[in-house]
């Protein structure tokens, strides 16, 4: 199996290079240094490649298992690893110093976090949980909550859970029935909540469980949703824990992927009711937890490419070592490796070019979010934070569902050898599958952006950045061997352009209006990853062919620069017939009677 090495040459070259750090100067990061965030990204990948990965293959394996006394084991190895990530302060990397973390800006949290979910996705997902637990809670928990629960979140010593989904209730959270009954200071919390990630495990002193839930006299539908805090372990006034609270594992999930990752089923007030503590305003969950959700779903986008990288090197490792057939050029003479035919370089081109886009489209995403956090201009951070909203369901949909498909490509690399378990190709495939589900369907992402990004200000935040991508392909216009790589992506924006406007258009239809945005948006989707991150490569491109003029001869750059060929003359096309998907309209889907299928 083929070890995992994060890839801290591409990182950098998104940090320095295309978004050249700007996020360093920011207020609030004065103290961090491009050395500083050199070393950062060093020794999280001796972190990932030495101590996390190791133990992805074994974790899947083992699995996870409910003991007799209601608590989880998870993998061995995975509690020694989670606390060498904790001790080594990982845990607060992102989150400000005023709250015990190390200030970072969160352009370089999310480098890290690729690194980890590349190495070992499953044990990945419980500090991304535990990070979207932070978020909600300083913003919206109280001084006293904040006193008592953040810092040992912030020091990984707790985790943190969230806690929608009901058997009855999926995407639509309307219908969540977990009942919260005042008492005190505190409620009473019964019901059933499943597909819990880390809801319960050994690795941790304590769990926070972040639940949605109904007080008696709430109102039906969204607006009666409030968001609370139940720990696994009460908490003491001086910080110790306590009893243990009334929340138990009913069972664990069996997964098509991320066995070592416990998705459990738990159960609130079996023994009377949980104890928990209202956060925020009552009635205002929902909004509460999207600040934890939007937190989960670009960290969703980035595990895909975590994913994805680790597809990348091993398919590419087993491609330049197994050796089949002849090369076109010499027919008859000795076998060659794999990695020679056409068609394997077009796969393992096709799965490196998707992978660097994707990367540096959600490390500009985060960018963002530490222009719309730190910037001392007021109106500076809300254009950010627009921007923000409107990437997050791309970074979130178009990363995943790009990750399964070369997660696939890695098995077909691979061939016969890939589809059996023992290279670890299947592995990738099978984990890779449950982030275009989780977090908020990637139809449900799709609807986000075309219903509501799209249409609240009128396009305006999409046109902005459409600007920006035809500024890019002018720049690449101007260069000679660049030329078809701007003419490529000057296409890309108008068709995105056109696209936009259409489904805008039909939404402000009487008649069409939501069912003209469900028909389109997906297809909407697509089209505006493929152009956003075409746009990236096109901006790497240029920075590739500045530096080669300059004298470089690393091969990392001409690597760069067949990349974003790839990228935007082999892959935006197949983005771009989007279009026609759009414009062929919705009249046949409206009429299909799905039973008729």
């Amino acid at each position: 199996m083929t070890p995992f090495a994060a890839p801290v040459r591409d990182v950098r070259f998104v940090l320095e290079e295309l978004l050249e750090h700007d996020s360093l100067s920011l207020p609030g990061f004065e103290e961090a240094t491009p050395e500083l965030v050199e070393a950062v990204l060093e020794e999280a990948a001796r972190l990932a490649g030495e101590v996390w990965a190791p133990l992805n293959a074994s974790g899947d394996r083992q699995g996870c298992h409910r003991r007799e006394d209601g608590g989880v084991g998870v993998p061995e190895g995975f509690a020694e690893a989670y606390r060498a990530y904790a001790e080594g302060g990982w845990n607060g990397i992102g989150v400000a110093e005023a709250l015990g973390g190390q200030g970072l800006p969160e352009v370089v949290a999310s480098a890290v976090q690729e690194m980890l979910h590349g190495a070992n996705m499953a044990l990945g997902l419980c500090p991304m949980l535990t990070a979207g637990a932070i978020e909600a809670l300083a913003h919206h928990g109280s001084a006293a909550q904040q006193a008592r629960y953040l810092a040992p979140l912030v020091e990984g010593r707790w985790t943190g859970t969230m806690n929608l989904t009901e058997p009855q209730a999926g995407s639509d959270l309307s219908r969540v029935r977990t009942r919260a009954v005042p008492e005190g200071d505190h409620y009473r919390l019964s019901g059933q909540k499943i597909y819990i990630t880390w809801g319960e495990h050994d690795c941790a002193e304590n769990i926070l469980h972040l639940v949605l839930a109904r007080t008696p006299d709430a109102p039906e539908g969204n607006r009666g949703i409030s968001l609370f805090l139940v720990p696994k372990f009460l908490v003491n006034d001086d910080g110790s824990l306590g009893e243990r609270n009334d929340v138990t594992c009913a069972a664990l999930e069996h997964k098509l992927g991320i066995h070592g990752s416990p998705t459990c089923t738990l159960s609130f007030g079996e023994q009377g009711g949980a104890i928990g503590y209202l956060i925020g305003e009552p009635g205002r969950g929902l909004n509460h937890m999207f600040t934890m959700m939007n937190e989960a779903r670009h960290k969703v986008g980035i595990q895909g490419i975590g994913v994805a990288e680790r597809a990348c090197q091993q398919a590419l490792a087993h491609a330049l070592e197994r050796t089949q057939g002849r090369r076109p050029q010499s027919r008859g003479g000795e076998e060659c490796a794999i990695a020679e035919h056409l068609d394997v370089k077009r796969m393992l081109l096709s799965m490196r070019a998707r992978t660097d886009a994707l990367r540096a489209l959600a490390l500009t995403c985060a960018a963002q979010m530490d222009v719309s956090r730190h910037a001392a201009d007021a109106e500076a951070r809300h254009a950010a934070q627009a921007r923000v909203d409107l990437l997050i369901p791309v970074v979130k949909a178009f990363s995943t569902d790009q990750a399964v498909d070369i997660a696939s490509l890695g098995v077909q690399v691979h061939g016969g050898m890939g589809y059996v378990e023992e290279t670890g190709a299947a592995q990738l495939l099978r984990d890779a599958r449950i982030a275009p589900i989780y977090e908020g369907t990637n139809g449900i992402q799709a609807l986000d952006l075309a219903g509501r990004k799209l249409t609240r200000d009128g396009g305006a935040a999409l046109d902005g950045l459409i600007d920006e991508v035809e500024a890019t392909a002018r720049a690449l216009s101007i260069s000679e061997d660049l030329h078809s790589l701007g003419e490529s992506l000057a296409a890309g924006a108008a068709d995105l352009r056109l696209a936009a406007s259409l489904v805008l258009e039909w939404s402000r239809d009487p008649e069409l209006g939501p069912d003209a945005v469900q028909a389109h948006a997906t297809p909407l989707l697509t089209l505006t990853g493929h152009v956003l991150c075409a746009w990236q490569m096109g901006r790497a491109a240029l920075r590739a062919e500045a530096s080669l003029a300059d004298g470089s001869t690393e091969p990392f750059y001409r690597a760069k620069l067949a990349s974003a060929d790839f990228a935007l003359r082999h892959w935006l096309p197949v983005g771009r017939a989007q279009l026609a998907v759009i414009e062929a309209g919705m009249a046949r889907l409206a009429d299909l009677d799905p039973a008729s299928l």
